[in-house]
């Protein structure tokens, strides 16, 4: 029998399938609807649910409490703290009465939704405290001991907090004397670990004399007791009631229940104990610690790896608090019995094979795997403890390959959480962290994005202390491993854009701000800065564009070479700011906002005042848009006099908005920006009191801004002069055999006309003071927040300059053996980007024109327009 050819067979399809599949259809919709049809209210079930709109809030509460639906009532409930807050009185008279009658039978969410009202009602105060016991008291009392575990413990935590502010006498006659019989052995099994909660609590309530007649004896019971759930609930409560009863108390009675306890069969039950003797050491006296305590932990770590992983676990938790609190009793055998228990519990479980497959391996196995991860990870979270334990001058020899085989660890958990301690162990190891350079490198380059996103947490401060930290005598010997660190910073940043975590990808951008005080502006230069170029150009995520142009921005303002500003600033305008993409022009309105909290105002006057006001002709309403919004910021940067001609630029600027503008949505916001701007009171250039503190950053700014061309210039007259560049080695040691103040000298001036201009003394003298004067400034450890410049903002004049200028140049450089991240002589660089290429400018200096329509106009600056060659950075 032949097939049938393709056209019948298509027929023969639609005629025998078609119909079935159709009733499928069908029988999917009336599926679908069937919920829709039920969840539909009927006449009556409406009518039922209609409340009268005239009633009051107490009346409709009273109304629903008593006719209502269950979730109506629930709904009266939850709005309860605000009926007492309204009207207390009423509240309390008509509403609470119906409360507790719906409490009776109510559901779970009634039941918890009330625990949580009540607790909202004690904290608000909305009550006296006497007013609050008398109606509250016993609707919380009576709901405890509830059949469901979850609204029995949500009333239990309403309660403890009562019992804070309880007075005396009330917990007396409601709360304790109950209690006698609530924790007697006829009593169920929740009743009697609701007491070993209660009388936790009440331990800090009462005097030393009520604690040791009325409530030590129901603890001792309570301790015996047949349950171990409940021997192992009061142990956990014996920490608070050692706190409340002293410590001769807490030596002659709880001391004795812990030793026994401690030797329980229950294994959480011994659990308990070994933690509360932990958290306890601290009341013990020091021959408890060692005739008692000492030999109890000793047992307890030569047993735990034969009984139940969970003692690993929770022994690995605690061991650095242990290790602290016996560090003074123990001998040179018992603690290096504890150094190798901690060590042999870092590599826990790493003995075994791998390679194995997963499914072939027997779920206890794969269960006892996951408790070793647990306790690894807890001996990561303890390494900083272990550090002091065993001084930090024997790192080396003590605990380096252990912290190399945490760093190395197979499972994330373990490489997250000793990223987090990263910082940590950084600073105690102090002078010796050149140690873990190598681990550095290593969780740069973890192939989780987790363990990265743990460790850039306090990257900045961890590259400080790696540049800096130590003693000069063995700069080499610290730096001698760190050339692969920009290669992994790159390599982290790359692998984070290829994530889908931006979050963390923005992070990272956000920290790169350090770099200028870790490494030098060449290297930045050459290996970040294209980068930050490409990112804002090409990645989607607005907030990874943004951290991207801010860090940009921060490279900028502390790079030495003139010419390589150039050439940031002329791409920032042409690619940004005059790009075909209006996406790109937002961008660079966004630089824009970054430029003028980070730099001068003369800076940004002369660079990017014009290039951005020149975007009210976009064709784009977003972009005009968000010109009109960042036009405050920008007429905060000019300075009377001197800045009238680009008061006059912005002046028009607006004029064209409100006559040419056609998009209603842009007109609206420059109607309020004309507002805005006219409440606005301009700068002079003479320190007014009102600006004061701004005035005297922008100044600081300014002068850190002059100051960099200074010192380029000085350089470049130094190596001229040699012939040669001077070593980095050569040059701190010249640096650090001159004496220099780190005042500020008289013939510093106390105003700088802006970046282009000339200081007023130029002689050679001076300038070499100043150059000197701020590397030894840069020498000094950097301890600020990382890109936030209002710092100086409250300082004095020279105590501020002498903070800022601290974060100029490269602070402690590591040098790196790779040539290409050499600094590139003037003559190699391509003609177009030479020292005197001309950019558009706008600067307060004499050069700069007065006329408005010779510095406004498109048409008489051919700069501005100048295309920029892209450079080739090196490898």
């Amino acid at each position: 029998m032949h097939p049938p050819p393709p056209a019948a067979a298509a027929a023969m399809d639609f005629s025998q399938n078609s119909l079935f599949g159709y009733m499928e259809d069908l029988q999917e919709l009336t599926i679908i609807e069937r919920p829709v049809r039920r969840s539909l209210k009927t006449p009556e079930e409406i009518e039922r649910l209609t409340v009268d709109e005239d009633l009051s809030d107490i009346e409709r509460a009273v109304y629903l409490l008593s006719a209502g639906q269950d979730i109506q009532g629930t709904s009266v409930i939850a709005n309860l703290p605000f009926l007492m807050r309204q009207n207390p009185a009423e509240t309390l008279r008509r509403v609470l009465p119906k409360v507790r009658d719906a409490l009776h039978g109510a559901g779970v969410d009634m039941q918890l939704t009330a625990a949580g009202s009540f607790l909202t009602i004690l904290q608000e105060e909305s009550v006296s405290v006497h007013t609050y016991a008398h109606s509250f008291l016993q609707v919380i009392l009576l709901h405890l001991e509830h059949r469901d575990a979850g609204v029995s413990n949500a009333w239990l935590e309403t309660l403890l907090s009562v019992i804070e502010v309880l007075p005396k006498e009330t917990l007396r006659h409601e709360i304790l004397n109950p209690l006698v019989s609530k924790a007697q052995l006829s009593q169920t099994v929740q009743s009697r670990l609701v007491s070993c909660k209660i009388l936790g609590k009440l331990t800090n309530k009462f005097d030393a004399h009520t604690i040791k007649r009325e409530i030590l004896p129901l603890v001792k019971s309570l301790c015996q007791d047949v349950e171990y759930e409940v021997r192992s609930c009061m142990c956990r409560q014996l920490e608070n009631i050692a706190q409340g009863i002293g410590t001769d108390l807490t030596k002659s009675v709880v001391l004795p229940e812990l030793i026994e306890l401690s030797r329980d069969e229950g294994c959480s039950v011994r659990l308990a104990a070994f933690e509360t003797l932990v958290n306890l050491l601290d009341v013990f006296d020091t021959d408890d610690r060692s005739q008692t305590i000492l030999p109890l932990v000793k047992s307890f770590c030569e047993k735990s790896f034969k009984a139940d992983e969970s003692i690993l676990i929770s022994l690995s938790f605690h061991l650095g608090k242990l290790c602290h609190g016996l560090y003074g009793i123990f001998t040179p055998d018992q603690h290096l019995r504890f150094l190798e228990f901690y060590k042999k519990l870092c590599t826990l479980g790493l003995q075994q094979e791998n390679g194995h497959n997963e499914n072939q391996i027997p779920p206890q196995i794969l269960e006892q795997e996951k408790k070793y991860i647990s306790v690894r990870k807890n001996c990561a979270y303890n390494f900083p403890a272990m550090i002091v334990f065993v001084d930090p001058k024997n790192f080396h020899m003590e605990l380096y390959s252990t912290f190399f085989c945490l760093c190395h660890d197979p499972e994330v958990p373990v490489r997250y959480t000793i990223a987090i301690c990263f910082y940590e162990v950084s600073k105690l190891l102090n002078s010796g962290v050149y140690l873990i350079h190598k681990e550095l490198i290593t969780l740069l380059q973890d192939e989780s994005l987790e363990v990265l996103d743990a460790l850039i947490d306090h990257l900045p401060e961890i590259l400080e202390l790696m540049s800096a930290g130590g003693e000069s005598n063995i700069q080499e010997n610290k730096l001698s491993s760190l050339p692969d660190l920009i290669p992994a910073l790159t390599a982290a940043e790359q692998r984070a854009a290829a994530s889908l975590k931006w979050r963390t990808h923005e992070k990272l951008l956000q920290k790169y701000a350090c770099l200028p005080h870790v490494i030098s502006s060449d290297q930045i230069y050459y290996r970040f800065l294209q980068r930050m170029f490409t990112i804002m150009m090409t990645n989607n995520v607005l907030p990874v564009q943004k951290a991207a142009s801010r860090t940009l921005c921060i490279f900028l303002r502390y790079n030495r070479k003139q010419e390589q500003r150039h050439e940031v600033i002329q791409k920032l305008i042409e690619q940004l700011g005059q790009g075909k993409s209006y996406w790109n022009r937002l961008r660079f309105l966004d630089t824009c906002e970054f430029i003028i909290e980070i730099f001068s105002k003369s800076f940004f006057c002369k660079y990017f005042f014009l290039p951005a006001i020149e975007l009210i002709h976009d064709p784009v309403a977003n972009v005009r848009m968000k010109l009109c919004h960042l036009l405050p910021k920008v007429k905060s940067t000019l300075k009377i006099p001197a800045d009238k001609h680009l008061l006059q630029q912005l002046e028009m600027c607006v004029r064209k908005l409100l006559c040419q503008e056609k998009d209603k949505d842009v007109l609206a916001i420059v109607k309020r920006t004309v507002l805005e701007l006219d409440r606005m009171e301009m700068s002079m250039d003479a320190f007014q009191k009102k600006f004061y503190e701004k005035d005297l950053l922008d100044q600081e700014k300014e002068r850190e801004e002059l100051l960099l061309l200074e010192m380029e210039q000085l350089e470049k007259e130094k190596q001229q002069n040699e012939g040669r560049p001077m070593s980095e080695k050569t040059y701190e040691k010249k640096r650090r055999d001159t004496k220099t103040p780190t005042t500020l000298p008289k013939s510093t001036p106390t105003s700088a006309p802006g970046p282009s201009s000339s200081a007023p003394s130029t002689s050679k003298e001076i300038k070499k003071s100043k150059l000197i004067r701020s590397q030894s400034i840069n020498n000094q450890t950097f301890h600020a927040k990382y890109g936030n410049l209002d710092k100086c903002a409250n300082k004095s004049s020279a105590a501020a300059y002498t903070t800022c200028v601290s974060g100029l140049g490269k602070a402690p450089v590591i040098s790196l053996a790779d040539d290409s991240f050499r600094t590139r002589n003037a003559s190699s660089l391509p003609a177009s980007f030479s020292p005197g290429m001309p950019l558009p400018s706008t600067s307060r200096g004499p050069g700069s024109s007065a006329d408005p329509k010779s510095s406004g106009s498109k048409d008489t600056q051919p700069s501005r327009k100048a295309t920029l060659k892209s450079r080739k950075s090196n490898p």
